[in-house]
C-alpha cells in the first residue's frame, strides 16, 4: 500500500485529493497546523475523516516538517499548504512569503537529507503567469503581479533547481481557478453564490464586488486533483498547467449565477473600488496540451456547468 503525506490535508484541493487518493488504495497522512483544534470540517463532509491518519506539521518550521517526513516515510509528498488569498497577499505579504516559499523549501530540503525516493508535488498557480496573452503553456513567461503570486513563482522556481540540482522527482502543477462547494466563503465565488441564494430565499442584502471585468478559467476541483495525482505517476516530473482553455468574466459569472434563481443580478450587485486590487489580472487563460497528452487529462467540467454545479449545491445545502 503505498502512503502519501497531504499537508494542507484541511482545504478544498487536499480534501478532496484525500478522497481521491483514498479510492485509489493509499495509506493518507492529513496535516495541518494544529490538527487538534482543526474540525477538519471538509473531510467530515466527504465521510472520509476517520480514515486518514492526522497530524500537525507547520512548514515554515525545519524541524516540523523533517519529523513527519521521518516518522511516516510517504511514497508521495503532496504541498498544499500556504497563504491561499491573493487579496489576504496583500494585506500580510511577509506571512505570505513564509507559509509558501520557506515551507517548501523546507520539504525539499528535508526530501533531500533523508535520501529516499519520495515523489514530491507543489502547488502552483496560474496567477504567476499575470495578465495572459492567448491561453499560458509551461513555456509562457511568468510576470507576477501580487504577493501571492510571485511567492508561488519563486516556489516554482527553487522546485525546478532542486529538481535539476539534486535528481528528486519534484514537480509543480500550475493551477487555474478550480471550484466546489468545498470553497471557503471568503472567496468571490462562494461569496456570489452564498449571497444570491440567500437573497433569493427573501434577504434584502445587496452584493458588493470588485472589478467585474477580469477574465478567468474556471474548472471543477476534483478534476484538478486528479491531475495533480497523475502527475505523481509520470516516469519523470514536469511542471504542467492545468486547466479549461476557457476564460469569462465575473459578470459573466454573476449574471449566470443571479439567472438560475430567476434574478436579475443589476438589482441587488454593486461594484465598489475599495474592492479592487492594487494590481489585479485582467486575463487568465491556460492551455492544457500537455495535461493531455502526458497525462490524459481534459477538463470535462467546463464554465456554465461549473456555475450550474455550484449553485445546485447551494440549494441542496439550503433545502
Amino acid at each position: 500500500m503505498k502512503k502519501a503525506l497531504i499537508i494542507g490535508v484541511s482545504g478544498q484541493d487536499g480534501s478532496l485529493l484525500a478522497d481521491l487518493l483514498l479510492q485509489e488504495g493509499y495509506y493518507v497522512i492529513g496535516t495541518s497546523r494544529d490538527h487538534e483544534v482543526n474540525t477538519f470540517s471538509r473531510l467530515a463532509k466527504l465521510g472520509i475523516r476517520d480514515r486518514i491518519r492526522l497530524t500537525s506539521v507547520i512548514t515554515s518550521d525545519f524541524r516540523s516538517v523533517l519529523t513527519a517526513l521521518q516518522q511516516f516515510e510517504p511514497d508521495e509528498v503532496y504541498n498544499l499548504a500556504g497563504q491561499t488569498s491573493v487579496g489576504m497577499s496583500f494585506l500580510y505579504p511577509v506571512e505570505t512569503f513564509d507559509s509558501i516559499l520557506t515551507g517548501t523549501i523546507n520539504l525539499l530540503e528535508c526530501i533531500r537529507l533523508m535520501g529516499k525516493k519520495v515523489r514530491f508535488y507543489s502547488a502552483g498557480s496560474s496567477e504567476c503567469f499575470g495578465n495572459t496573452q492567448g491561453p499560458a503553456t509551461e513555456l509562457t513567461p511568468f510576470s507576477p503581479r501580487s504577493p501571492y503570486a510571485t511567492a508561488k513563482a519563486a516556489a516554482h522556481y527553487a522546485i525546478a533547481n532542486y529538481r535539476e540540482a539534486y535528481g528528486l522527482f519534484a514537480c509543480t502543477g500550475i493551477l487555474f481557478n478550480h471550484e466546489s462547494p468545498m470553497r471557503p466563503p471568503r472567496f468571490v465565488t462562494q461569496k456570489i453564490v452564498g449571497a444570491a441564494t440567500r437573497i433569493a430565499g427573501g434577504s434584502p442584502e445587496r452584493l458588493c464586488l470588485g472589478n467585474l471585468n477580469i477574465r478567468r478559467d474556471w474548472g471543477w476541483a476534483s478534476e484538478y486533483v486528479r491531475a495533480m495525482w497523475l502527475m505523481l505517476q509520470l516516469e519523470s516530473p514536469k511542471d504542467i498547467v492545468v486547466a479549461t482553455g476557457e476564460e469569462h468574466t465575473l459578470q459573466e459569472f454573476v449574471d449566470r449565477v443571479f439567472s438560475l434563481f430567476g434574478l436579475d443580478w443589476r438589482a441587488h450587485v454593486d461594484v465598489d473600488e475599495r474592492l479592487f486590487r492594487p494590481s489585479d489580472i485582467e486575463h487568465s487563460c491556460g492551455d492544457a496540451s500537455l495535461a493531455f497528452s502526458q497525462l490524459g487529462w481534459k477538463a470535462d467540467t467546463k464554465f456554465s456547468r461549473v456555475v450550474e454545479r455550484l449553485v445546485d449545491a447551494a440549494r441542496k445545502q439550503t433545502a
